[in-house]
């Protein structure tokens, strides 16, 4: 089964290859996918496509695409879609080497499997990672990419040096079978300047704190890109991380400015964000006192955080179950340098594929879904708390990574 994509008259301006392709002359997969890429250029306003060099594609997990989704990715890889240039993926929504002990339906396990074979059968990496900017090198300064995931097209945007849309499920994996991409005001050498700045007002914040600054900047700023001031710096990868996942979260920004004091490089109006913001925004997510279980990994841990992870955990040990989620291709670095074992001692799960957001690994009560049955968690991933609250129905206790280690563990 493939997508139809009514056409429209174009103002995106097409070359002779491009247009042949839309006219169905290279096969109905290549039109499919330039149609949604004419149809997602005219949206954005781009007067043209361009080469990427690699897309990061979302649409893997089957809790979130369902059957409708499995059958169309079924239908592409069996009318031939191939990849064009490197195409990874987001997390899917299971650790096949443990998901045997969740309990999980016999639907979900095949649906997913038929997912995972349809990407491979187009020559997809099975990276199934949140965090692609930390597992493989990037392409270059200025490189254009497409990448679907929201916090990884922000982190690409405003800190890996690269540029993105904040693409779709399927313009990403529409810019993966063509290697191209609609030319947005995001993708030029001087890409859209802030709508507005927020300043960061909070003094020593954590990831937290970080976390509730871009979901109130993704929700107070409505366009593409916006100016972050007050920072004093660069903040840890945790940190980074958190802003970049609490901004995709709530809203449509897909780039972040560091700008220091005033409206820095882009003009408009400043909007501060305290204390009392921070708070406003925490009584959203923040929903219960305490966690039955521990989740951290949304995004998921990469090896730096792994390793910080370790370390604090050094001669403690969890008081409840914690579930660690982080990319396979840190599983063989972590347990050369040893944090695997001391993450494990301390009683945590390491689950490798897949992400705390959207999984039925974690429910809430009631239903025979299998997973882990809890009423709430303890995390300290904005991102996951908005899904696991709106998404999961589980209520979520927010703390930094110190508290949660000096609360939980002993």
């Amino acid at each position: 089964m493939l997508i139809s994509v009514a056409a429209r008259p174009a103002r995106v301006e097409l070359t002779r290859g491009e247009e042949r392709a839309l006219a169905g002359e290279d096969g109905e997969v290549m039109q499919t996918a330039y149609r949604v890429l004419l149809a997602t250029g005219e949206a954005a306003g781009a007067d043209r496509l361009v080469p990427v060099q690699w897309a990061h594609l979302s649409g893997v997990n089957y809790n979130t695409i369902g059957e409708a989704g499995r059958e169309f990715l079924e239908g592409m890889a069996g009318a031939g879609a191939r990849a064009a240039v490197r195409a990874t993926l987001n997390p899917m929504g299971y650790d096949a080497d443990s998901v045997g002990g969740y309990g999980l339906p016999a639907e979900f396990l095949e649906g997913q499997e038929s997912i995972r074979r349809s990407y491979a059968a187009m020559g997809v990496e099975p990276s199934f990672s949140c965090v692609p900017y930390e597992i493989y090198r990037s392409p270059g300064a200025g490189a254009q990419v497409a990448f679907a995931e929201s916090n990884a097209a922000i982190y690409a945007n405003s800190l890996g040096g690269m540029r993105t849309n904040k693409e779709s499920a399927f313009s990403a994996l529409a810019s993966a079978l063509t290697g191209k991409s609609p030319a947005s005001d995001l993708r030029g050498d001087e890409p859209c300047p802030p709508e507005a700045t927020v300043r960061m007002g909070i003094e020593d914040p954590n990831e937290v704190d970080y976390g509730l600054l871009g979901f109130f900047a993704g929700r107070q700023v409505r366009g593409a890109s916006v100016g972050i001031s007050g920072m004093g710096g660069r903040p840890d990868m945790r940190s980074c991380k958190s802003l970049c996942g609490g901004m995709g979260t709530s809203g449509t920004c897909a780039r972040f400015v560091e700008a220091d004091g005033g409206a820095g490089g882009g003009g408009g109006e400043e909007i501060e964000f305290g204390r009392k913001e921070a708070e406003d925004v925490r009584g959203e997510l923040d929903t219960a006192e305490s966690g039955d279980i521990v989740v951290l990994g949304s995004p998921q841990l990469g090896l730096g955080e792994l390793g910080d992870l370790a370390g604090m955990l050094r001669g403690r040990r969890f008081r409840k179950r914690c579930l660690v989620f982080c990319p396979r291709a840190a599983q063989a670095d972590a347990a050369r340098l040893g944090y695997a074992a001391e993450i494990g001692r301390a009683g945590a799960e390491m689950l490798y594929d897949c992400c705390a957001c959207l999984t039925p690994l974690i429910c809430g009560g009631g239903g025979d879904r299998g997973g882990i049955e809890v009423d709430a968690v303890t995390t300290n991933s904005i991102k996951g708390a908005y899904y696991l609250n709106n998404a999961t129905g589980v209520g979520v206790s927010l703390k930094p990574l110190s508290e949660i280690v000096r609360d939980e563990a002993e």
